[in-house]
């Protein structure tokens, strides 16, 4: 097949092109080539998609699949105009923060999606309906022939936003105590970033189209960090924390510097990571178990430094701090 992946210098992107070549297809990346290298054996083509001249260097070609991961309406809706003609099928990787509610456990496709974006140029604040106005434009240009994919939290080799990887990695790091939010009933829901560039890819061979949510197995928070804890080989003791507590102490939710991935504690997003995956399934979606992937995260982490200073996560000090602090006052 001939593929054109929009973007495919960063993470997704860039192994969807790997798998693409190994499988034996023609790939064209076309991106500004600033974040990163393309995959080897794929051509770049040079384009700003906030240019509306960046499709021009692709000429009249046509193509088997198109795919987009974009969170940027405006980049959709200039490669809506200049490429759907040209596309036999068209694959975007949207994400489950299209939806407008994430309060019901084991939600559907059919679950309402956020109104779409007007603007061209999202914000991490507007990423949802972003991604809402990008489904929505291609749907208007292709139609039949879209395929729409939407994770959740994407996790495994590769993770630089170190989400998906934190807890196996502070198992692994050392046995001092551990301090966990007071969550393990809570959903936990991640798909391996092979999982699903093979379903992705898989589709595209096929044509599939239509909405699914890409997604891992409905699990738990507990079952999660026992896994982790299992891999990483962690002995120590677990100091578990309110997380009214730790929002108390400026520990941070989800992601970023300081803070405890996965963790969720507004209540009307905790079931994010709790939609149901029965469709893609029904399609072929694969999945490994979480161990494996939390094998390869480890291996992967020590290659960059289980004491590095992380995208995501507690660093060693802060967490000794915060549990002596919750150990003085309990």
């Amino acid at each position: 097949m001939q593929i054109l992946i929009l973007g495919g210098t960063q993470w997704l992107g860039r192994e969807l092109a790997r798998e693409a070549i190994r499988r034996g297809h023609d790939v064209t990346c076309l991106a500004r080539g600033e974040a990163g290298e393309v995959a080897d054996g794929a051509r770049l083509v040079v384009g700003d998609r906030s240019r509306s001249d960046a499709y021009d260097a692709l000429g009249d070609a046509e193509w088997d699949a198109v795919i987009d991961v974009t969170r940027q309406p405006g980049f959709a809706r200039r490669a809506a105009t200049a490429l759907a003609a040209n596309a036999r099928h068209w694959t975007f990787v949207s994400s489950g923060n299209v939806y407008a509610h994430h309060d019901e456990p084991g939600a559907e496709e059919t679950a309402e999606l956020m109104p779409p974006l007007e603007s061209d140029e999202s914000t991490p604040e507007t990423y949802g309906e972003a991604k809402s106005a990008i489904e929505q434009a291609y749907r208007d240009a292709v139609g039949d022939r879209l395929l729409v994919i939407r994770p959740g939290l994407i996790g495994g080799p590769g993770d630089a936003s170190g989400r998906s990887a934190y807890w196996v990695a502070r198992a692994a790091r050392d046995d001092e105590p551990m301090l966990v939010p007071d969550i393990r009933a809570a959903a936990a829901q991640f798909i391996d970033v092979r999982d699903l560039v093979a379903w992705t890819l898989d589709s595209v061979e096929r044509g599939l189209t239509g909405a699914f949510n890409a997604v891992g197995d409905r699990s738990t928070f507990g079952a999660f960090l026992d896994a982790s804890r299992a891999v990483g080989g962690h002995r120590g003791e677990v100091v578990i924390a309110a997380p009214e507590w730790l929002e108390a102490q400026g520990v941070a939710e989800w992601a970023g510097e300081e803070s405890l991935p996965l963790w969720i504690i507004d209540a009307d997003w905790q079931s994010f990571q709790d939609r149901s995956n029965a469709a893609a399934r029904a399609e072929g979606l694969d999945l490994r178990p979480v161990e494996q992937t939390l094998a390869d995260l480890l291996e992967w982490e020590r290659e960059q430094g289980l004491d590095r200073p992380r995208k995501a996560g507690l660093s060693a000090e802060r967490e000794r701090e915060l549990v002596a602090v919750l150990r003085s006052v309990g």
